[in-house]
């Protein structure tokens, strides 16, 4: 069923805002989304006894694993901060966090709001800490390893890749046209990489306040999305590295691609009247995983202390307001800076020119260049013509000669 869907979805769904490897890849990743929203629906009607003897057959190493086999030491010997310390901290999990905020960086492609979301989610993990043993951390486990080391080195290292990406020329030459073997690989593998690069500019200083409302919305909805995916792991008991929690963090980054490449453009572009079909998509299957997590984890939510889930919402939506109102005045300063420095060049240029044109009214005198000669007939006036005479005799004598010699 799965195998016949694809194939509809390649020949009957719209083409994605992407067209590189293959416009059909991308209709591929719409109808995978499709199958995907179409499971939680199935799965959010069944029970959790239901739900949980599906992932026991599909994985059965889960059967004897259960989530208290996963408790370790959290927000323990917090005062004792040393490099030591900080280096038995550092594990695959270092590495994750690098590489999921580098992929993040190259979906939204903005310092502010990338640093806003590193800093909330941090927030989000404090507030949901009862909820969530493994949430619990140290300050310095939360500041030093999380928001500045893995999380700050993957973002500047995924902007990185924008700034080369945005730079680069593209040669999209036909792979029939290269004669070498190693050419034809390399622009093979070139297929893989984007045809363009768009650089991201949530936040242009001429902005309304209905784009300043929607990126703090999409700071407020990527908090909610982060958090369903520790929420499904621990309530459906499954350790991190558990290949079904790859799996589903796989599919939902492939789908968020080109989802908010549509968002993006529905808040930038005043063209675009309606959000894509991708976009939609996405987010009822972040509905319904939210849905799915208050039903099967009932229980877990029977200890919600709703004082910190209000707290939360609060400073979620204050903390984003702010960061975008500070990232939009940064840009404004940013722009009226380089427009004082253009009418700078341009009094400068202006100024130059204006000297240039009163040098050239100037009235010259002109100096013709003569030979030694020539100056000797300005000097002897009333002789001129006869010294021309003489010089013009001296050289038919010498073609003279010449014709006699040869």
């Amino acid at each position: 069923m799965v195998f016949f869907f694809v194939i509809i979805s390649v020949m009957a769904f719209p083409n994605g805002p992407f067209t590189r490897p293959h416009p059909a890849v991308w209709r591929i990743v719409f109808g995978v989304s499709i199958l995907y929203m179409l499971l939680l629906l199935f799965i959010i009607f069944q029970d959790y006894r239901t739900v949980r003897s599906m992932f026991e057959w599909l994985f059965p190493d889960l059967n004897n694993f259960t989530i208290d086999m996963d408790k370790g030491e959290w927000g323990v010997k917090c005062d004792d901060l040393s490099l030591g310390r900080l280096w038995e901290s550092i594990d695959f999990f270092c590495f994750a966090h690098f590489t999921g905020w580098a992929m993040k960086t190259l979906l939204i492609r903005h310092y502010g709001i990338l640093w806003t979301i590193s800093v909330m989610w941090e927030i989000t993990e404090i507030a949901f800490s009862h909820l969530l043993p493994n949430f619990i951390e140290c300050w310095w486990d939360a500041i030093i390893l999380d928001i500045l080391l893995c999380n700050g080195f993957g973002i500047w290292f995924g902007m990185q890749i924008c700034h080369v990406m945005e730079m680069r020329y593209y040669n999209w030459e036909s792979i029939k046209d290269i004669q070498t073997t190693k050419g034809k690989l390399k622009r093979a593998v070139l297929q893989f990489t984007p045809e363009s690069w768009t650089a991201m500019r949530w936040l242009d200083p001429t902005c309304t306040y209905m784009r300043f409302l929607a990126v703090s919305q999409l700071v407020v909805f990527w908090q909610l999305s982060e958090l369903n995916t520790f929420f499904l792991k621990h309530i459906f008991q499954m350790p991190p590295s558990h290949p079904l929690v790859f799996i589903r963090i796989f599919v939902l980054g492939v789908m968020s691609a080109p989802t908010i490449r549509q968002y993006y453009s529905y808040v930038t572009d005043p063209r675009c009247k309606r959000v894509g079909t991708q976009c939609w998509v996405y987010g009822l299957c972040m509905c319904i995983e939210s849905l799915i997590c208050v039903k099967f984890g009932a229980d877990i939510f029977q200890h919600t202390q709703i004082r910190n889930i209000i707290v939360w919402v609060l400073v979620q939506a204050a903390v984003s307001i702010l960061c975008v109102y500070l990232c939009v005045t940064h840009h404004r300063w940013a722009r009226r800076r380089q427009i004082r420095k253009d009418d700078s060049v341009d009094e400068e240029t202006e100024a130059e020119e204006n000297v240039t044109s009163y040098i050239q009214s100037l009235p010259r005198k002109q100096v013709t260049l003569s030979t030694p000669e020539d100056e000797d007939s300005d000097d002897e006036g009333d002789n001129a013509a006869s010294k021309v005479t003489r010089r013009r005799k001296n050289h038919q004598q010498l073609r003279r000669g010449n014709r006699l010699e040869h």
